[in-house]
């Protein structure tokens, strides 16, 4: 019996990590690093930018979800090289890199896990308003 609820729960998991929605745009915190160094990508933030003061990573740039098609004119000589967008759980990101894709963004990315990811990796992250 434990055998059985055993292969049950594996094979559940395994369909729910082959099926998730937005796993064409994931990149962990290593990826997004070798990105960012051989790749020149851009990093976009797109939490609000009281959450973005709090500690962001290093070079990324603040527009907020909410504020992306306003302020595509900052990306616009962007749209085929690679941007990595981030949020705090990489929910949020998720949402962003569908709209970019869909105005012609062609090398989106979605840090999974988000800055607490890239926290929990031990990577640095800055505090305040870049500059």
């Amino acid at each position: 019996m434990l055998f059985v609820a055993a292969a049950v729960s594996g094979g559940l998991l395994l369909v729910l990590t082959l099926r998730r929605p937005d796993g064409k745009h994931l990149v962990n915190a290593t990826q997004a690093t070798m990105l960012i160094n051989r790749e020149d990508a851009v990093v976009i933030d797109v939490r609000e930018p009281f959450e973005y003061v709090d500690g962001h990573l290093p070079e990324s740039r603040n527009i907020p979800l909410a504020q992306i098609e306003q302020r595509l004119g900052d990306l616009e000589k962007r749209k085929e090289a690679p941007v990595i967008l981030v949020c705090q759980t990489g929910a949020r990101s998720s949402d962003a890199c569908k709209k970019l894709e869909g105005l012609g963004f062609t090398r989106v990315h979605n840090l999974d896990g988000g800055v607490a990811a890239w926290r929990a990796a031990g990577l640095p992250l800055r505090k305040g308003a870049k500059k």
